[in-house]
């Protein structure tokens, strides 16, 4: 079957506010959300618990790693992930939640019978077959424009009881839910990021300013203040594929030298020939994936 013709199969319904089923945090979002379209099985409580995952529309190899890393724990546990459908993390995000067995939640910056990005057909059909929701504020064929996306940011933060922001540019959108999360006195999450990388300055900057820092799946679930402790059904390192099973170049080089001995970065950087700017960024990356640890200033292999 068509997969296109097989999502445009699903009936949109409609939901307005105050209506029996609207999530109770949405009823202060500014501007007021009046209506929602949708496709999929309206469930209440797959508002129950919401992190909102969002970040570079150019994904980078670190933030694949990163929420292959964070996300599948807290998927398990019956978090709810809600990102916006486009290029990159959001597309990651929605992707490893329906690979983890979780529900998961896309919200359109456009109408739902317009498909942003068209390259996503395919997730829109998983993301309905999954039992999850494809959400718009607008009329089913109304074509996105730009200032849509931005003002949709708010219906992601404001589902969520948290923000998590993974990478992003100086002028990264992604900037605009996170302080759109803070102004609605939502926490919100920051993964680090390699010093000097162009995609780690929204993250960095955002720790600075507050925002929690977070490297694990139990990170955010700490934060999310869930009841019981974190558990995982499945082997997360078997899922860091490209930074654990697909060692080329440069990351098997320090893994390598790092079996050795224990080395700081600046001589890790000396007997490898690599700039630090790279270096620090393919340290983080082993760091997340749980391959190496550093202590002390000083990095071995776990």
């Amino acid at each position: 079957m068509n997969e296109k013709k097989y999502w445009r199969e699903w009936e949109i319904k409609e939901i307005r506010k105050g209506g029996e089923g609207w999530p109770e945090r949405l009823k202060g979002v500014k501007p007021l959300v009046k209506r929602l379209y949708y496709r999929g099985k309206w469930d209440k409580t797959i508002f129950d618990n919401c992190l909102a995952v969002v970040g570079s529309r150019k994904m980078t190899r670190y933030g694949e790693s990163v929420v292959e890393r964070i996300l599948p724990r807290v998927i398990q546990a019956g978090v709810t992930i809600v990102s916006g459908f486009m290029y990159g993390i959001d597309t990651k995000a929605h992707r490893t939640c329906l690979e983890y067995g979780g529900k998961t939640i896309a919200v359109f910056g456009c109408g739902l019978d317009c498909l942003t990005p068209a390259s996503n057909d395919k997730l829109y059909r998983e993301i309905l077959v999954g039992g999850g929701l494809v959400i718009s504020e607008y009329e089913s064929e109304e074509k996105a424009r730009r200032w849509m996306f931005p003002l949709r940011n708010r219906i992601v933060a404001g589902l969520s009881v948290a923000t998590l922001v993974v990478e992003g540019g100086e002028k990264s959108g992604t900037l605009i839910t996170a302080k759109l999360a803070k102004k609605m006195r939502r926490t919100v999450l920051a993964v680090p990021g390699p010093v000097g990388s162009s995609n780690a300055v929204a993250t960095n900057e955002l720790i600075k300013e507050g925002a929690r820092l977070v490297t694990s799946g139990e990170d955010v679930w700490g934060a999310l203040h869930l009841q019981g402790e974190l558990h995982s059904r499945c082997d997360i390192k078997s899922h860091t594929g490209s930074v654990i099973g697909k060692r080329t170049g440069h990351t098997k080089r320090i893994v390598e030298e790092l079996k050795r001995e224990s080395l700081e970065m600046d001589e890790l950087s000396r007997i490898l020939k690599i700039g630090v700017s790279l270096l620090s960024q393919k340290l983080s990356e082993l760091q997340l994936a749980g391959v190496i640890v550093e202590r002390g200033g000083k990095y071995s292999v776990e």
